[in-house]
């Protein structure tokens, strides 16, 4: 395969680059992903513009008032190892450690990971969990979108033409919090997430009541979603089992799973209710502890 290798020195020339070749071009980073594809020829750009060396894009940084920001040039393996980041939000190394091998860690960005648009994207969920927003620059300026409404479909997102994915943004997590993500693979993290489920729960300042539940799905639908349904049972209310059975019961309803080579659907709508009755009581566990 033929094309021609473009590497920008800073995002306006990045996004030039992109205007020009619109429809023919593809952004590439660590690669782990984008190089999969074009070995496979299942994608065939034109042009390959690498920003893997543009400057300001690697950063972890944490306001008290403002939360976390993370570059979209930041490495999995990095956001897997911050001390920072596992004190404060620690459902996004846990999330990360699940993805690949350490080798692909090393080289895959957050941002790559987040525009490939996997549905099985294991960051995802766990962003959106934490109600994370995605700052983009474009040729009309800047917007910053909610993550879960960052994807539009396998591989597709809301990036238009000449846009970047230039930032996460993560809030301050409410007190009595807790969160975490499980994935139900076949060989580990070197496999995609045949399901994978994020839960957040905070509960009242003084009550056991859940303040607010947050339920994400991931490998079971054409993107990553909110279990919305499954997560105003839980809202209001004390969470016992009873509740967590019918909430789990009604995220596998909500889920869309197909079947494909790593599992059948009516496996994978089983799965969304198993791993979303221990990803809500792990949370509320942590949430108690908190």
């Amino acid at each position: 395969m033929r094309f021609e290798y473009l590497e920008p020195a800073n995002i306006p020339e990045a996004i030039a680059l992109l205007e020009r070749y619109d429809g023919k071009a593809k952004i590439i980073a660590g690669g782990t992903d984008l190089l999969v594809q074009m070995r496979r020829r299942t994608i065939k750009p034109e042009y390959v513009i690498n920003i893997g060396n543009i400057q300001g894009l690697d950063y972890i940084r944490y306001d008290e008032k403002e939360g976390l920001k993370i570059g979209a040039l930041t490495t999995i393996r990095t956001l897997e190892r911050s001390a920072e980041v596992q004190q404060r939000y620690p459902v996004i190394p846990q999330a990360a450690s699940r993805m690949a091998s350490v080798g692909v860690r090393n080289l895959a960005t957050l941002g790559g990971n987040l525009c490939n648009a996997a549905p099985s994207a294991d960051t995802a969920p766990a962003l959106i969990a934490l109600s994370a927003r995605a700052k983009i620059v474009g040729p009309k300026g800047e917007r910053v979108v909610l993550l879960e409404d960052f994807f539009t479909g396998p591989g597709s997102t809301i990036l238009g033409k000449g846009e970047i994915l230039t930032e996460i943004q993560v809030p301050v997590l409410q007190p009595r919090t807790g969160t975490t993500y499980m994935k139900h693979d076949i060989r580990g993290t070197l496999d995609l997430a045949i399901v994978g489920v994020a839960a957040a729960i905070t509960l009242e300042p003084r009550r056991e009541l859940c303040q607010e539940a947050k339920v994400v799905l991931g490998a079971v639908a054409p993107t990553p979603m909110r279990a919305r349904q499954a997560e105003e049972i839980l809202n209001g209310k004390e969470i016992d089992d009873t509740l967590i059975e019918k909430s789990a019961q009604v995220a596998s309803d909500e889920s869309q799973p197909i079947t494909d080579v790593r599992a059948p659907a009516d496996y994978r709508s089983e799965m969304v209710k198993v791993f979303t009755r221990r990803a809500i009581k792990e949370a509320l566990r942590l949430a108690k502890a908190a």
